[in-house]
C-alpha cells in the first residue's frame, strides 16, 4: 500500500499541470487534448520504473519484462486503468462517436487477436531459447499469472484506447488514407516510448523497434476488427513477454 501512495504522489504534480492545460484550453481543440491524455499516460507508465513496479532488459536481441511480484499492486493499477478509460471514454465529444470496438466478426477478432500477439513477440522471444531464463528477468511465480495477465489487459485497454481509438480514429475522420495512419499509429506509438529507452533507462533502439513492430501491429488490428481486438492483442503480447513461460 505505501508503495502505491508513494506512486501517486510522485506522478500528482504532473497530472496537476496536465488537467490544469486541459481545462483552459478551447473545446474544440481535439487532437491537443488527446496529446495531454498521452502525455498524461506516458507519465504514470514512465513513473513506474523508479520504483521497481517493472523492470525490463535488452540481452542482444532478446527483450524482456517483469512486473513488480505482488497481485495486490498489480490488480490495482490495472483496476485504475481501467476506471481512467472508462472516465476518458465518458469525457471524449465527438471521439466517442468514431471508436469502433468491434469493427467486424466478432469471433475472427476474438480468435485472431491471440494469434497477433504472437506475431509481435515471435521476433523478439526467438532468440530466448539460447539465453538462459535468468540472464532475461528470471522465472515468474506461477500464483502471480493470473493477476499478471488481467493487468496486462486492463493497463493496455488505457494505452489502446489513447493511441487506437482516439489518435487513430482521429487521423481516420481527418481522411487520412488507411496505409498512412497505419503507419503513423506505429510510429507515433513508439515515440510514445522514446523517453522510456532511451532516458528513463538505457535501453536504446531495440524497445523503439518493438514498439513501433507492436504499434503497426495493433494498428492493423484496429482497422480489421476494432479496438476489443487491439487491446486484446497488445495486451496479450506484453503478457507473453512478462509471463516467463518461455
Amino acid at each position: 500500500m505505501s508503495l502505491l501512495f508513494e506512486y501517486s504522489i510522485r506522478i500528482l504534480p504532473g497530472l496537476i499541470l496536465l488537467c490544469s492545460i486541459y481545462f483552459l484550453l478551447p473545446k474544440n481543440q481535439t487532437l491537443f487534448k488527446v496529446f495531454l491524455y498521452i502525455f498524461g499516460f506516458i507519465l504514470m507508465r514512465d513513473a513506474m520504473t523508479p520504483l521497481e513496479l517493472w523492470e525490463f532488459g535488452v540481452n542482444g536481441t532478446v527483450i524482456w519484462l517483469r512486473f513488480i511480484e505482488s497481485p495486490f499492486i498489480l490488480l490495482s493499477l490495472g483496476t485504475f486503468s481501467l476506471f481512467l478509460s472508462i472516465l476518458l471514454y465518458r469525457n471524449s465529444g465527438k471521439l466517442q462517436d468514431s471508436i469502433e470496438w468491434f469493427s467486424s466478426s466478432k469471433t475472427s477478432a476474438l480468435l485472431l487477436s491471440p494469434l497477433m500477439a504472437l506475431v509481435i513477440v515471435f521476433p523478439f522471444i526467438l532468440p530466448y531459447f539460447s539465453v538462459p531464463v535468468a540472464d532475461r528477468g528470471g522465472t515468474v511465480p506461477l500464483h502471480l499469472l493470473p493477476a499478471l495477465l488481467i493487468f496486462a489487459l486492463l493497463g493496455n485497454f488505457l494505452e489502446e484506447l489513447l493511441f487506437r481509438g482516439f489518435l487513430q480514429s482521429y487521423l481516420k475522420q481527418q481522411k487520412v488514407k488507411k496505409t498512412k495512419r497505419i503507419l503513423l499509429s506505429g510510429l507515433l506509438f513508439s515515440m510514445g516510448h522514446i523517453f522510456l529507452a532511451l532516458t528513463v533507462t538505457n535501453l536504446g533502439v531495440m524497445i523503439l523497434l518493438f514498439t513501433f513492430w507492436e504499434g503497426l501491429i495493433c494498428a492493423l488490428m484496429h482497422e480489421k476488427y476494432g479496438l476489443i481486438s487491439a487491446i486484446i492483442t497488445h495486451g496479450l503480447s506484453i503478457f507473453i513477454l512478462s509471463a516467463g513461460l518461455l
